[in-house]
This record gives structure tokens, sequence and C-alpha cells, in this order.
């Protein structure tokens, strides 16, 4: 539970009161008892409100809030408001603005634009910080900290520069090791005095974003910027704890967002939180992963749902209104994979700047009759309902995919061998594989725990960090199922080349080597041939992007290629390797073969789907003190019928037996859970 003052499922959002006058405030007071309200997000862009001169703070407005929330029943999640500072610090303290990565310095404006390593910055965040801290320790109304707001963004100034230099000394020590591990004899690189290294933007060693010519050097400037965005959340979160050690601190993630590594970051966070916003098109089992992956930071703690729109973005190419039952439904997907909480952004709509058109609980025209907040005020009954059923239930699945970001960084900074590989694209092929199985699937890093799971997939695993070799090695050897795919074991963590042939650490446990890696053109496919007994066609599957051509020396052949100079050769093996196995995918596979696989593996562990639900319907489930709620999700607008087996089930959502069969409305929900 994140917070025993409220012990059920929180229901709320960000909520802006500094943007409107006094007589809206009670028609906000008046509407949120409507909907069911009892969290409210403040105080997250307020700094400049909150410290309108350097010696001079003013709370007077956040005490009203605080104070007119709590008598209507809605608590604060309270954010330290140092997402964007004020106007005066830019002018007054230059060092406090960002140099974008072509090199120019920013002037005030937007948000997310302080440097992470300016003195002014954090100095006053930190400041603010205890500050708040102070002030509201005693209020009942406070329930989490929320620091700063969608922390991202790189800054390439002279305070990054030397701070990364400083960076560099503390991880490897002279610049002997520092040559060695950036291969700085390539192209007259060797450096001989810290002062000599610069940050890698455009001025430099990069163009187009993650084009560069030295992976090292930019592989170690994204987890340095990464570290010190990290480290300016962890001077607020300390100042927070040292003043209410009682009382959870988090910070708002995004998902796959690429430029923070986030496992890193959930080390420093009470409870994870994150943004979803999915297009109206974006896959639902993507929305699945990214929501697993957000509960994986933390072995599988649940996480709070901090934002998503009620109805309409307002930033996408086309933002499409989600169609009636779409929020209801998205909303209980996030709690079927871990959320203990359903928030928005936003409880009322801007009328000014660029988030005006974005949706809202309460819409422009201000009132209740519209659709949207009849859905909401809807949900908040059924929530309230709810109760602390759910609350921090978890996950019980035995199968895992692997999810580096650091893996991701040295992908996408390769020169090669295609532009076509997608790292989140080939991690989402398996996952979707399984999700259509409605087989119990984890999003767990490469320092997870291993000994829960019994079939572990790792794909593109490009980059195989000090350990991680031995530890796959245990666990296959201890009878768990490894797999990986093409386009891995290439590179150690500095992005050096493993010799001795690829899969490098990995090539002893998969039993093959590769030769080379072939990059198909748009368009262009092999084949993955799966032959009987006497050599007869079983089954031929569709691959592409890259196909490594590989030699076996252990590991049975499963499929061939089928077509081009390597027809015949390997592209799927399987290696016994102490009592487990380890699979070996050459290729990027068709959705039919990864089913197919998926179906293969799993049996072999007897890991069964979770219902055998139609197509368009989703089936998961969380367990919590012996008892396994199942949900099922109907992502289609047309009734479905879900077979039960010889189970009998109560509905939570309406309280009805349910046996036999169900029958799940278009876009509807049921909870179901086993009598």
């Amino acid at each position: 539970m994140i917070n025993e003052k409220l012990p059920k499922m929180w229901y709320g959002g960000d909520y802006n009161p500094e943007q409107w006058d006094e007589e809206i405030w009670k028609e906000d007071d008046r509407m949120f008892k409507l909907a069911g309200i009892d969290v409210a997000t403040i105080n997250v862009f307020s700094w400049a409100l909150n410290q309108p001169e350097e010696d001079t703070y003013d709370f007077d407005w956040l005490d009203e809030t605080i104070d007119r929330l709590y008598r209507n029943g809605v608590y604060v999640c309270l954010a330290t408001s140092t997402a964007a500072h004020p106007a005066w610090m830019a002018r007054k303290y230059p060092d406090i603005l960002r140099v974008d990565y072509e090199g120019r310095k920013r002037r005030f404006g937007g948000r997310h634009n302080s440097c992470p390593n300016s003195p002014t910055y954090r100095k006053y965040a930190k400041l603010m910080a205890s500050k708040l801290a102070e002030r509201y320790k005693d209020h009942p109304a406070v329930l989490i900290w929320h620091v700063s707001n969608e922390y991202g963004g790189y800054c390439y100034c002279d305070n990054c520069a030397e701070a990364f230099r400083v960076w560099l000394n503390q991880r490897y020590g002279t610049l002997e090791a520092l040559n060695k591990a950036w291969n700085t004899r390539f192209w007259g690189h060797t450096f001989y005095d810290w002062e000599d290294i610069v940050v890698p933007n455009a001025l430099s060693e990069e163009w187009g974003g993650n084009r560069t010519n030295f992976q090292g050097i930019s592989l170690d400037y994204r987890r340095f910027q990464s570290d010190s965005l990290l480290d300016c959340y962890k001077l607020e979160r300390d100042e927070l704890k040292r003043i209410t050690p009682d009382i959870p601190v988090t910070t708002n993630l995004m998902g796959f967002y690429p430029e923070l590594d986030y496992f890193k970051w959930a080390k420093e966070m009470d409870v994870v939180s994150w943004d979803n916003y999915p297009s109206l098109d974006t896959p639902y089992s993507f929305t699945a992963m990214t929501h697993a992956l957000m509960r994986g930071l933390k072995n599988g703690q649940p996480f709070m749902l901090m934002e998503q729109t009620p109805s309409v973005q307002n930033w996408q190419p086309y933002n499409s209104a989600k169609r009636p039952g779409v929020m209801r439904l998205w909303s209980y997907q996030a709690v079927a994979h871990g959320a203990d909480t359903v928030m928005f952004f936003q409880l009322r709509r801007s009328i000014g700047a660029c988030e005006k058109y974005h949706g809202a609980v309460i819409e422009h025209v201000g009132h209740e009759h519209t659709r949207v907040f009849r859905e909401c005020a809807e949900l908040g009954k059924e929530l309230q309902q709810l109760g602390d059923q759910l609350l921090d239930a978890r996950s019980d699945a035995k199968v895992a995919i692997m999810y580096d970001w650091e893996n991701r960084w040295g992908i996408e900074l390769s020169s090669g061998p295609t532009v076509a590989l997608n790292y989140v694209g080939e991690v989402h092929k398996y996952y979707d594989a399984l999700h259509q199985l409605h087989i119990q699937t984890d999003m767990i890093g490469v320092e997870e725990d291993l000994s829960q799971y019994e079939v572990v997939i790792a794909p593109v695993m490009y980059m195989v960090k000090p350990g991680f070799a031995k530890r796959v090695e245990e666990f296959v050897s201890r009878g768990g199922t490894f797999l990986t795919t093409f386009f891995s074991g290439i590179v150690n963590e500095n992005d050096i080349v493993t010799l001795g042939g690829y899969p490098g650490e990995l090539r002893s446990l998969m039993g093959i080597w590769a030769e080379e890696i072939d990059a198909l053109l748009p368009g262009q496919q092999n084949q993955m041939i799966i032959r009987g007994k006497h050599g007869e066609l079983e089954d031929s599957y569709d691959c592409g992007i890259l196909c490594d051509v590989i030699h076996t020396e252990g590991a049975e052949v499963v499929a061939e290629y089928g077509s081009d100079y390597y027809k015949g050769m390997p592209s799927l093996t399987v290696n016994r390797f102490g009592q487990g196995k380890a699979w070996y995918v050459a290729s990027s596979p068709d959705a039919k073969f990864l089913q197919d696989l998926m179906k293969t593996i799993c049996a072999e562990h007897g890991i069964q789907s979770v219902l055998d639900a139609p197509a368009g319907v989703e089936a998961t489930r969380r367990v919590k003190d012996g008892k396994a709620f199942t949900f099922v999700l109907n992502h289609t607008a047309e009734a479905k019928t879900v077979p039960l087996g010889d189970e009998v089930y109560k509905d939570l959502l309406t309280g009805k037996e349910q046996q036999k069969q169900c029958e799940v409305p278009g876009r509807g929900v049921m909870i179901l859970e086993k009598l």
C-alpha cells in the first residue's frame, strides 16, 4: 500500500487551481465529489509562484489549496514545483540554462529547461524541497511527494562538460583505462589530458541524434546525463526524506522513454509512477508491455498510473478521442498489470497555452453533463467499490523478457548493420506473441534474480555486461530455458567487440557461432524452414531485417534458412546445457513463428494460458494472499464470449457469478475471483 491514509485504489490527477479563481474552485470541489476524485496532484509547475524573487517565498496559495481540498475529502500528491525554473533565475543566473545538441545556449522558456549540472539549479531545487517538506510535514492531506515532472532532455554546456570529466575520472580512474575502453587509437583520438575531452554532440562526435563516430564516448555521455538528472532527483528526495521520512517519494516516468536508465532510477524511488499516453492505434499488447516494464522496475512492486488522458491528447499528430468505454478499459488494463492508482492529466482543462486542448475530467464547457465526465464518475464509483481488494497484488509470471536501456543505447548508436533494427520493436514482437497466447509475462532488467522464472527471453542482447553470461548459464544449467536472438553477445559494456566469434560470451551456452550478419533490404525476406524427421517440409515462416549466418557446435538445428547463399544453414537452434535449454533465433521472424515457438517452449514447462480467450480479448492475472484475480479485457467493439472451464468465478465489478463462460461487452472489463 502506497500510503495507509487512503487504503483504496487512488483516483484523481493533475490539478492547477492557480490558473483559476475562487468561483471555479467551488465548482471543482462540487464536481470532484461527483466524480469520486480523492487525490489531486498539485504544485507541479508553480516554482515561479512559490518563489517570485530570490529571497522571497510565498506559499499562501498552496496552504489554501491543500486545506480546501482536504476539507472536501481530497488528498494531495504534492509536487516540488521544480520542473520549470522561474524567469528571474534565468536572467540572474545564466548557468541554469541548457545548451542544446547543436551547441546553442537556450533562453528562458518551455520546461525541462534547466541544466542538471547547474550549481544554481541544484541549490534552489534542494532549498525548495526542504521548505515544502518543513511546511507540510504534518499536514494530513499529503500522501506522497512528487519530485519535479517527467525528467528528460540532455544538456551540453560547459558545466556538463566539466562534470562529465569528473564522472569519467570516477568511472575509469586513469586516462589509460579510458583510452582503452573507448578504443581511442582509432582515428587518432588518444587523450593525454582530461581537459581535452569534450561532450559528444553535433559540434564534435555526433550527428543526426544517434549517429556517432565513437560509440564508447556517446554511450558514456548517455549514462552520465541519466546519472546527472538522477542526482537532481536524489538531491530533492534526500531533503524530503530527511524531514518527512514516512512519506513516500516518486517522480513520473514515461515508459520506454529512451534517455534515462529507469532500472537505475527505480532503485531511488519508493514507488514507480508513470504517464501512459498511447495513440488510438497503439497495439494494446504494447501498452501492456509498458505497464509490465514499469512493474518490473522494482521487482514486481505495484506502480502508480500517474497520468493518462480522460479523452484526447494534444501533442500527437492525430489526437483522436477515446471512444466510449476506452478510458475505463485502459484504466483497468493498467490495474491488471500492476497499477494501484488511476490518475489523469488533467482534472480541469486549461484555457491557454499548449495544453488547452489536452483532455480533462472537467471540460471547457465547465459542467458534469458530458460523456467524458459521466464515464469518469462511473469509474470513480467502481474504484470506491473495489476498495483495497487489489492493492499490492502481484504478478505470478514464470516467463520474463529482459530489457536494458544501455543495450538500447548501444544498438541505436551502432554504425550498422541496419537502420531497420528497432530494439523496442524486437522486444515487443516476443511480448506480443506471449500476450496473444494469454501467458503471464514479466519485463525485467539484466540484474534481476532469475530463479523465480522458468523461461527468460533476451531479444537482441547486443551488449553483454560483466557477470551476465555466467548468471544465465547458471539459470539454464538448473533447468531454465533461455532464448536470445541475432545481433546478441556482440560487445561488452564499453561497446568493444568480444573477439572469438559471435555471440561472444554467450557462445558456449548457445552452442553456435555466427560467421556473418546479413542485412536485408526493406521488403526483402528469407524463410525459416522446419523439416520433419525424413527431411520433408513441415512449416515455413518469413523472416527479415537481419540474418545471422551461423554454425552449430553442439546445438540442434530446429529450422534452416530457405533461400539465398546461406540456404539450408541454421536459422533456429536449441542447445542442451546442464538441465536446461538455450534457444537461438538467428533472424527476425514473423508473428506466427513466434507464437508457435512460445507455445512450444511454455508447454515444455507446463506454463499455461491465463484463459483461452478469443482474439481481441486480453486475459491477465494479479495474485494477493493466495487469491488470484483474473482480468478479462475486451479491446474490441463487439461482445466476446470467453470460456472459463470448470471453475466458478465472481465478477468483482458486478458481484455476479460467472461459470463455464462469460460474455464480455465490447470494450468491457471483468475482474474474476474464483469461488
